[in-house]
């Protein structure tokens, strides 16, 4: 692969290497009143991807009817995403408004460790809902049995520690570059914009971080085309047209989820290293970091009819008890 070099020059003349203790994150824009305006947008964002994801969790939990692995696992995707934009929004908001833009050394570390562990986990979670999916539609009446507690929970288990060894990986080969300079032309710190302040050869991270996660992204896919493979013949096999329509409209939720997910990944990671463009990535950085965790709770729950029922029912149950309290 050729190296990065689009912004690499920017930073690399004059500059003497020094010890970095911090991390200045300059973000896409200076314009102050577009800051403003990104800041009210996003934090928006953030809040309604904090209650629909944590709203979600809460329905899982209380509602008997959500009580299966295939909701199990939606609802650690929910908490995941819970957890994959709280690593990197309140920092990037406290940057829009703010004038000192660093980010400690260690604390660097520490969230680029994190993002990368949530997002991988995010690819192997949702390899696990198709298997899960195709378990539940190819064969339902052996669905309680083939997917008991002693299989899912193994599969999340599994899909922390794949994504935790995957994270240690990038980030210890990371930092254990040279800088050149400790200007981040990025809203956190991720591998791309770290690799163009290094001062050291970047190409086996560069080849690192392209095998990595193309293998991940492989078979992730895999799994999902193959299991989406399966549950198309026995779609095809159902003689109920409102099974059929059930079906359809979970397997779309689903895989409407993937495709973007895994497309914005693709496009970050998985690429030539000379096509990187730094503000190009930020806003695409912003879209899966930010945005998709907001989606996912729409994508899995407004077409999903058991979620809907659950939400009415949780809402009506909770309206009836104030209406009662207010009357007393």
């Amino acid at each position: 692969m050729p190296r990065i070099s689009s912004d690499m020059d920017l930073y690399r003349n004059d500059i003497n290497v020094t010890e970095v203790t911090i991390f200045i994150l300059m973000g896409f824009t200076d314009d102050f009143k577009l800051q403003v305006i990104l800041f009210l947008l996003l934090l928006g964002i953030y809040l309604l991807t904090l209650i629909g994801n944590l709203g979600l969790v809460v329905m899982v939990i209380v509602d008997s009817q959500l009580h299966n692995p295939m909701y199990y696992f939606l609802s650690v995707l929910s908490f995941l995403d819970v957890c994959y934009s709280t690593v990197v929004t309140p920092k990037m908001l406290a940057n829009f408004l703010a004038t000192n833009k660093s980010i400690p050394y260690a604390g660097c570390i520490t969230q680029m460790l994190l993002f990368m562990t949530f997002g991988t986990k995010e690819c192997f979670l949702l390899a696990a809902m198709a298997y899960d999916l195709y378990i539940a539609i190819y064969n339902p009446l052996l669905y309680s049995v083939s997917m008991s507690p002693r299989v899912y929970v193994p599969l999340i288990i599994a899909s922390y520690v794949g994504g935790f060894l995957h994270a240690i990986i990038h980030t210890v080969a990371t930092f254990s570059l040279s800088c050149g300079s400790n200007k981040i032309r990025h809203i956190f710190c991720d591998i791309p914009p770290l690799l163009v302040i290094s001062c050291s050869d970047t190409s086996m991270n560069q080849l690192l971080l392209f095998y990595c996660v193309g293998s991940i992204e492989i078979t992730t896919i895999l799994i999902v085309l193959v299991s989406y493979g399966f549950i198309l013949l026995a779609i095809l096999n159902m003689n109920s047209a409102e099974g059929k329509q059930k079906v359809f409209s979970i397997c779309g939720s689903h895989l409407t989820g993937v495709s973007i997910y895994h497309g914005t990944i693709l496009f970050m990671y998985v690429r030539p290293s000379s096509s990187y463009a730094l503000e190009n990535d930020t806003v695409v950085s912003i879209f899966y970091t930010i945005v998709i965790p907001m989606l996912n709770p729409i994508i899995y729950s407004l077409r999903n009819k058991d979620v809907k029922e659950a939400m009415k029912k949780f809402f009506q149950t909770n309206w009836l008890k104030n209406k009662v309290h207010f009357q007393i």
